[in-house]
């Protein structure tokens, strides 16, 4: 394994959407050694060469010629949501892998096809978030393989803000369809849970909109109104085929608060787990009988991650052979979870989960992409 890493060729990205995430990604993959960044496309050309300025190296084009190059094996889809299917089905027909920012798709029924036309074509298929694979979660995830804290019964995830409009200058796409606090922000925290506790079989679920008119709070266009599309406040159960029950609540209308992020409760102990919006951050045990928490030190994990390494780890899996972590079952997994929430809260019943992603592997501690 260690001489088909050392001895691989580069991926090369070609980059489809220079919206504001672009920034965070493009900051990380060049620095990472088997990856490089080859051309940016965008609908606005002008946007597209801004960000292709910033790597050395990398050319602008048109989504559709970056589809055909030669030089691009992996397209990376900075789209909005509701355009991440149809960049997927363009990449895939043209041989190419791809890795999408989060949710897979619009939908589960969009996600699906995605998902099987990749694996007609024998391509990859990776989604955010990648925040997984660092220190914080990986490190709190030994804690419960260590059965440091016993068995793992419940946990609760909770996200609350007042929404984005107040510092995004076009919110718009947060408040349609495949937006909300949930589409938005859930991946984040599912996606840590379902790493956590393994996958969910079930939800219940409950959702509602507070305001059907926002207001931009900033740029050129503050003071502009537009509706609201989509719920803002979700708060659901999740049952985890472990038996586990997870707590969590997603909402853009609570101005202020002071709940944990993320918490796992054992009959053993309890676990704090960071931000899932980040990459590292500080893991705290109380063990049953100890009386206090105590810190964790980094026991798994990429150390210095940042957005992109979802992409090494691919790049890593494709050299080896071996699964990705970050890949298109756990996605769609997620966004299962997300719909059937949202199905619960609609009709008021418990929704069955029907797809089962697995729990992917564990990131060792001071493991890197280019030579785990």
């Amino acid at each position: 394994m260690g001489d088909a890493l050392k001895d691989r060729s580069p991926l090369r990205i070609g980059v489809v959407g220079a919206g504001q995430i672009s920034g965070a990604y493009l900051r990380t993959l060049p620095a990472l050694p088997h990856l490089s960044v080859t051309a940016v496309a965008d609908l606005d050309e002008t946007r597209a060469a801004a960000v292709a300025a910033t790597v050395p190296g990398a050319r602008v084009t048109t989504p559709e010629k970056l589809y055909a190059a030669e030089d691009v094996d992996l397209v990376l889809n900075l789209t909005v949501p509701a355009a991440h299917a149809e960049v997927a089905h363009a990449a895939i027909a043209a041989g190419k892998h791809v890795y999408g920012e989060k949710p897979l798709a619009a939908t589960t029924e969009e996600a699906r096809a995605v998902l099987e036309a990749a694996d007609a074509a024998g391509v990859r298929v990776g989604c955010a978030p990648d925040t997984v694979l660092g220190t914080g979660v990986q490190s709190a995830r030994a804690v419960l393989d260590a059965d440091e804290i016993g068995t793992p019964v419940a946990a609760t995830a909770f996200m609350v803000v007042p929404g984005h409009e107040s510092w995004h200058p076009a919110p718009e796409f947060y408040y349609r369809p495949g937006g909300g606090p949930l589409f938005d922000m859930g991946p984040y925290y599912l996606t840590t849970l379902v790493t956590l506790l393994g996958p969910v079989r079930a939800v219940v679920g409950m959702a509602s909109t507070a305001r059907r008119v926002r207001t931009i709070g900033s740029g050129p266009r503050a003071g502009t109104e537009f509706p609201v599309e989509v719920a803002t406040h979700v708060t659901g159960v999740l049952e985890h085929e472990s038996g586990a029950l997870s707590t969590l609540v997603m909402s853009f209308d609570v101005w202020a608060g002071v709940l944990p992020r993320i918490e796992v409760y054992g009959t053993g102990g309890s676990l704090s787990v960071p931000d899932p919006n980040g990459f590292d951050g500080p893991v705290r045990v109380f063990r049953a009988g100890a009386g206090h928490w105590e810190d964790v030190p980094v026991r798994g994990g990429y150390a210095g991650a940042d957005r992109g390494y979802g992409i090494a780890d691919l790049a890593r899996a494709l050299a080896t052979g071996t699964p990705h972590r970050t890949n298109g079952q756990l996605a769609y997994h997620v966004l299962e979870i997300m719909e059937s929430l949202l199905t619960a809260a609609e009709q008021g019943r418990a929704v069955t989960v029907d797809s089962d992603c697995g729990r992917p592997a564990a990131v060792p501690v001071d493991a890197r992409p280019e030579t785990e």
